[in-house]
């Protein structure tokens, strides 16, 4: 990503080695990026939405597992290792839906038996964490190739046309290492003169599609608009929809989604008309595990204090956080849904595109068969 003339990925190691991130809770207003300094501090950060997106949060959680073994105990590697894997449990507990959390973490577990030496160990959990977020860029760039070529095709039906996609939530560079998922056959789009326009939904309650998503679009200098989250349904009725496309926080085998809550109900009204809804994910994000996304997916619920309140930016230029409801009113905030296979068009991964079955996950990923 290019932010003031500087490029930037959304997680590094600066050159003092400390883990850096960008401040997510600071945008769209301030552009801000956070040292990561402790345990804690990774923690903190994947908890409390300083870093969010799937793709990010599993690369973070590999860090945070490098993080963890450079504070560990190093009297025995008994105790260095069960240090470890107690702030790995603390890693899993953070954010729940998610699955490239817990595949980050599970991968560094496995890296944790390699090396003699506790020295080596750290190394090698360092090296691993890399490797996991050099892997999250290279699948989203290749997801964008991919879906670039299914835009096309809608561009080639009428020259000239541009062509209108809607998102939700935040599925680009912030989201992933760099690139993005949702985003990056948009940003593919527009850097090759494919005439797109995106709607952005506003994406209730963390707004993240109209604080992330549209600060992405502008420093892309992508044209967008931003719209309530209700509007979607509108849009496509009247014609002023190409096509759908989300990100995901859980792919099921059977192709069912986890995705940003808000997400069905755009999945029904592209479904009622007849217009394409594609999901973009690095595999990173299916779990094999599971075959029913509606029984068996984690959906995490947050403080309803997020629905009881908005931030924003003061006529003065100050930012605030402001109460919208009654003193008495509770709230309650789930913060995912899941899409069920039946309204999904294709699937976008690294590897290509697919049906949302089984079939043809497999079809992509047959040593999982």
């Amino acid at each position: 990503m290019r932010v003031k003339n500087r490029d930037y990925k959304s997680i590094w190691i600066n050159e003092k080695g400390n883990l850096c991130v960008i401040n997510q809770l600071r945008l769209p207003h301030v552009f801000e990026t956070d040292v990561l300094k402790d345990f804690d501090a990774v923690c903190y950060a994947i908890n409390n939405m300083v870093v969010r997106g799937a793709g990010l949060i599993g690369a973070t959680a590999g860090y945070g597992m490098w993080v963890a073994a450079s504070q560990a105990p190093k009297e025995s590697i008994a105790s260095f290792e069960n240090y470890v894997h107690l702030q790995a449990n603390r890693l899993l507990a953070t954010r729940p839906t998610a699955s490239n959390l817990a595949w980050a973490v599970a991968r560094q577990l496995k890296e944790l038996k390699q090396g003699s030496t506790i020295e080596e160990k750290i190394a090698l959990l360092k090296d691993r964490a890399e490797t996991i977020a050099d892997e999250d860029s290279r699948s989203c760039q290749s997801i964008g190739w991919h879906g670039l070529e299914l835009l096309k095709k809608i561009a080639a039906t009428e020259p000239g046309k541009t062509i209108n996609v809607l998102t939700h939530c935040n599925a680009g560079w912030l989201a992933f290492v760099d690139f993005g998922s949702a985003l990056s056959p948009i940003f593919a789009a527009h850097d090759v003169g494919v005439p797109i326009h995106v709607w952005v939904d506003e994406t209730r309650p963390r707004n993240q599609g109209a604080s992330l998503t549209a600060w992405e679009l502008a420093q892309h200098g992508v044209p967008h608009s931003l719209i309530a989250d209700n509007v979607g349904g509108h849009l496509m009725q009247h014609g002023m929809v190409d096509m759908v496309i989300t990100g995901a926080d859980r792919i099921t085998r059977n192709g069912d989604v986890a995705n940003k809550i808000g997400t069905y109900l755009k999945a029904l009204a592209a479904k009622d008309n007849d217009l394409p809804f594609y999901v973009a994910f690095p595999s990173s994000t299916i779990d094999f595990s599971l075959s029913d996304g509606l029984s068996q997916v984690p959906i995490e619920e947050r403080s309803g204090d997020e629905v009881r309140r908005m931030s924003g930016k003061l006529a003065d230029g100050s930012i605030a956080t402001v109460q919208i409801c009654p003193d008495e009113t509770p709230a309650r905030n789930w913060a995912f849904d899941v899409t069920p296979a039946r309204l999904i068009t294709a699937l976008i991964c690294e590897r290509g595109v697919c049906p949302a079955t089984e079939a043809g996950i497999l079809g992509l990923f047959p040593e999982e068969a």
